[in-house]
């Protein structure tokens, strides 16, 4: 889901980085409020850590093309929105700086796609399938969260008027569908057992 440079005009690219900004700075005003800053700070590190190393190993799938899982769902849910789009905006970094996956200029784009919409769509709707059943909220937050992410990116792409509206459709929405079916499954697991091994991560308040 990686926009490389290039792809969107520098004036696009410039309006998502004043975005991405006023984003990272709310986080920051929430930040400087909260009670577990050592405790955040450490999880933000860890997870930065962890989503870059997941992120970028490529696994084979029978659509034909490699797949790469987000992470950042798993992230909102157990740290909450806004410190899931500072672990993506760590890790979009890195990635764009160390693998060469997407790029500096595009960096604002990917940050809305990957970081807030992924991460807002799945805390949102995480809470609000709470009142049905965890694991059920845990799976469809995350197949609603991408969903919405790649939409995002459809939209980002066609305003851009590098690609078709029916060929984008036609063919990154099965993909990251087939995608969030996965990752919902796996968030499901590894939710569940961090919640019994480390109950401490899930104490943190969530913002």
């Amino acid at each position: 889901m990686h926009l490389p440079d290039g792809i969107i005009s520098i004036e696009q690219a410039a309006f998502y980085w004043i975005i991405t900004l006023v984003i990272i700075s709310i986080f920051f005003y929430k930040f400087s409020k909260d009670e577990n800053k050592q405790k955040r700070i450490v999880s933000i590190a860890l997870f930065s850590v962890f989503t870059m190393v997941v992120t970028s190993v490529s696994v084979p799938s029978p659509l034909g093309v490699p797949i790469h899982f987000f992470l950042i769902p798993m992230v909102a849910i157990l740290l909450g929105p806004l410190s899931s789009t500072i672990v993506s905006f760590v890790t979009l970094i890195m990635q764009a700086l160390v693998l060469n996956m997407g790029g500096i200029t595009s960096l604002g784009a990917n940050f809305i796609v990957m970081g807030f919409i992924l991460s807002i769509a799945t805390y949102g709707f995480y809470k609000v399938f709470m009142y049905v059943n965890e694991k059920v909220a845990i799976f469809a937050s995350t197949i609603i969260g991408i969903m919405f992410a790649t939409f995002g990116q459809i939209a980002i792409l066609v305003i851009s008027g590098a690609m078709n509206f029916d060929l984008l459709l036609a063919t990154l929405l099965p993909f990251y569908l087939f995608i969030s079916i996965i990752e919902g499954f796996a968030n499901v697991v590894i939710i569940t057992a961090i919640e019994r091994i480390k109950p401490e991560i899930k104490e943190i308040n969530q913002i």
